[in-house]
């Protein structure tokens, strides 16, 4: 054992991979639907590796860090500077509102329970599950004019405090929005989320559901004389209620791509596209089915596109539709709608904004075409613009290290306030010119999971010898102080978006997840709810909540030294 021992103490990068392994192994564990998650398992394998007094340069955690902060800036970026528009605005508040509650939730109960500086760091990042703020407030301890006793003590109080709050920063979080906020609003959830469906035109017809076998292709023969001698178009128009298009006909042998003005005469057999229910049906209003594999034998295409002409953001899917761009989609079908890494749902009063990714669904030719009038073709690749992310970060460390002195006291971003900074001015540029830094999903989670769970690996060795003293010493008075934290800003900014913002309850409590980053609380909102609505909510407070919450590890700091 002493020679294992001497191995980890000689090569800890060995350490900090054997602490990866177990916190992942351990934190994607679930007993029913309560997990420690990855971070927290994280943190405990480091602190159970940490046993062995492993020394670890501080610049590893620092540099997976940044890695950590810019890919998060980069993912919300879009959303963050759409959500300071006028539509978004109200959503903004409420974020704002609920971090701001955070923070001065943090502050009070920090200075009842006699907590220093580093233990309300960790307490925040843990009650509020917002990782990040460990380590901007690590780099402002170590900026602060302070002894190196007394920032090592700060320092060696955050992963404890961490620790403790997180487990009820977590389940806490889902309970009091999934349960306890309708009770506060005094709302029966589903049934709001149905009147909401109803009142933007969903009705029966909500999409976004099963997509099993949604959409197919059959062949018709034409007989219905009303029919007959008519274009592809006026065929359409009579069809319009179902939504269903003419995409090749064939004359005999020979077999053509329907345009819209191309004829329909006695014997045309027609490959028609739509929903399958409505398919079933069309029989009576075409003629009789018929199995044509020749006609049926095209090429489709599923891809993924970025919402970035101006003609279309902002709009509703419904006009859209009915616009003249609607033209272009002819025979494609929407089948997923993404925004800020969230599923949203879609029905005909849903907003397109920009950054938005659609997933269409349709004849490659289709396809194509109406991807370039929507904005940018989100094709798979394997490579990342390693020239935009690098400068990226550097040039946002550099403006983060910049000081301005107030009343004496230091004031700067700090090198990773800097990296967040900076990945939101990234991300909203890829947004806007989508010709250049490009980071593939994959190297995203790679850079948000590995980089986060680095540094926390980092923190719990280096902290491994003092946490279990540290933890005897003011567990459980961190464990109320976080249910505090936790629960009391919830409360606030619910009552804050019910009396004051008047906000529609299920966007009200998918914002209160958003704002406050919590990805889970948002899932169990929607199981209560029986519905996706509340993720309407979800985004433009995500984005605030990354920047405010993290920000707010410096904020913290600076009030309790």
């Amino acid at each position: 054992m002493q020679a294992l021992t001497q191995t980890f103490r000689n090569n800890p990068e060995l350490a900090i991979f054997l602490t990866l392994a177990l916190g992942f192994g351990l934190g994607n564990l679930k007993f029913g639907s309560f997990s420690l998650g990855v971070v927290t398992c994280t943190l405990l394998a480091g602190v159970l590796v940490g046993q062995m007094r492993i020394e670890i340069s501080p610049n590893v955690k620092s540099v997976f860090f940044l890695m950590f902060l810019f890919a998060v800036g980069y993912a919300v970026g879009p959303q963050f500077f759409s959500g300071l528009k006028k539509d978004g605005l109200q959503l903004v508040v409420l974020g704002v509102v609920l971090c701001v509650a955070c923070l001065l939730t943090t502050y009070v109960v920090a200075k009842v329970a006699g907590l220093n500086a580093g233990q309300a760091a960790g307490l925040m990042a843990g009650a509020c599950t917002i990782s990040a703020v460990l380590g901007v407030a690590t780099d402002t301890i170590n900026g602060l004019s302070l002894s190196p006793e007394t920032k090592a003590g700060f320092i060696a109080g955050m992963p404890v405090a961490y620790a403790v709050s997180y487990l009820y920063g977590t389940a806490g979080s889902a309970w009091v929005l999934a349960t306890l906020g309708p009770k506060i609003l005094r709302v029966n959830l589903a049934e709001e989320c149905a009147k909401y469906e109803k009142d933007m035109g969903a009705g029966a017809e909500t999409v976004g559901q099963s997509a099993y076998a949604r959409f197919v292709v059959r062949a018709y023969q034409v007989v219905n004389p009303k029919l007959l001698g008519q274009t592809v178009e006026r065929v359409e128009q009579h069809l319009a209620e179902m939504r269903v298009f003419v995409l090749r006909v064939r004359e005999g042998i020979k077999i053509v791509d329907a345009n819209p003005d191309t004829v329909l005469t006695a014997g045309s057999v027609v490959a028609v596209v739509g929903r399958r229910e409505f398919l079933l049906k069309l029989a009576p209003a075409i003629g009789a089915e018929v199995d044509d594999r020749e006609l049926l034998d095209f090429p489709g295409e599923m891809l993924d596109v970025v919402v970035t002409n101006k003609a279309i953001i902002g709009k509703t899917l419904k006009e859209v539709a009915e616009a003249e761009q609607g033209r272009a989609a002819r025979g494609i079908f929407l089948r997923k709608l993404i925004r800020g890494g969230q599923e949203m749902p879609f029905i005909p009063n849903t907003k397109i904004e920009r950054g938005d990714v659609v997933q269409i669904v349709g004849p490659a030719r289709e396809v194509e075409r109406a991807a370039s009038g929507i904005g940018y073709a989100d094709r798979a690749t394997d490579k990342t613009d390693m020239l935009f992310m690098g400068l990226g970060v550097v040039l946002g460390g550099l403006a983060g290290t910049l000081t301005i002195h107030l009343g004496g006291v230091p004031l700067s971003l700090s090198c990773s306030g800097g990296a967040l900074l900076a990945g939101l001015v990234c991300g909203w540029l890829r947004s806007v010119h989508r010709t250049f830094g490009r980071i593939p999903e994959p190297a995203l989670w790679v850079f948000n999971n590995v980089g986060l769970n680095v540094f926390i690996a980092v923190v719990g060795i280096s902290s491994g010898p003092t946490f279990i003293a540290g933890l005897k010493e003011s567990g459980l008075s961190l464990l109320f102080s976080g249910i505090a934290v936790t629960t009391v800003p919830f409360v606030l900014a619910l009552l804050f978006g019910k009396y004051v913002m008047k906000m529609n309850p299920a966007i009200l409590l998918g914002a209160c997840a958003g704002g406050r980053t919590t990805t889970a609380a948002l899932g169990a909102i929607e199981e209560e709810a029986k519905s996706r609505v509340p993720a309407f909510g979800y985004t433009v407070p995500y984005a605030i909540g990354n920047v405010l919450l993290i920000t707010w590890g410096v904020i913290i700091v600076l009030l309790l030294v």
